[in-house]
């Protein structure tokens, strides 16, 4: 994580995003810019929670991981994002941990400065809660789409969610065997089943795999197999 010193370019982000009403004067002395690498933890599970975070570029994922060690995706968010939301609120320590699958910047503020002058600001309550009701929109569709649908249209969804950008070969990085695993769980199938599905794929031209990884080659045609990116 890196500190972007540059109160301009935070001027710049609230007006580019419309938050310029959300942090108003009092709050804008204390918002900071962090910019994180690609595959950089934002922020960790269990740890305490501090920060609100606003994502305003980039892609993260959000996972979880059970005391045996196994991991869940939950999602992957683009701008607008909101990370810490639910701690502030609950005044717990961090859910999930949240990782940046791309380069991502984020403004953050710490707790005390949103008690201080934003508790009774109508505008940054109805972001907040903007925010959080879409996140259960997100995750109620989430898991209807798996039920309601085969294993081919879960993946390519998943594939596409994973990739940045618009290059073919748009990974964040690269897809590896255990990340097809974590993929397993967050589409509700078994991990043979999912290579099955990976090779129909790859001999139909959409991806390739090699030496343990996933790569899209076909974006387009992957597209035309998802329909639409449902975990984002």
């Amino acid at each position: 994580m890196q500190e972007l010193l540059d109160r301009d370019q935070i001027v710049s982000i609230l007006e580019e995003h419309g938050l310029q009403q959300i942090f108003i004067d009092t709050l804008k002395p204390h918002l900071r810019l962090y910019s994180f690498e690609q595959g950089e933890l934002v922020c960790s599970q269990g740890d305490r929670s501090e920060y609100l975070y606003v994502l305003v570029k980039g892609k993260i994922k959000i996972f979880t991981t059970s005391p045996e060690g196994r991991t869940l995706i939950l999602s992957f968010r683009t701008p607008l994002e909101i990370i810490g939301d639910i701690e502030y609120i609950q005044k717990r320590d961090i859910i999930n941990t949240v990782e940046a699958i791309s380069p991502a910047f984020f403004l953050g503020i710490h707790y005390r400065w949103l008690e201080k002058y934003a508790e009774n600001h109508a505008p940054f309550l109805k972001f907040k809660l903007g925010i959080i009701t879409e996140k259960f929109y997100a995750n109620s569709h989430a898991a209807n789409f798996n039920l309601m649908y085969p294993v081919e249209v879960r993946l390519a969804s998943y594939l596409l969610s994973v990739s940045v950008g618009e290059s073919p070969a748009g990974f964040a990085g690269q897809l590896s065997t255990e990340e097809l695993s974590d993929a397993a769980n967050l589409i509700g199938t078994s991990y043979r089943h999912m290579n099955r599905v990976i090779l129909k794929f790859s001999e139909a031209g959409l991806v390739e795999r090699k030496n343990g990884y996933v790569r899209i080659i076909d974006r387009e045609g992957l597209q035309g197999v998802a329909s639409r990116n449902i975990y984002e």
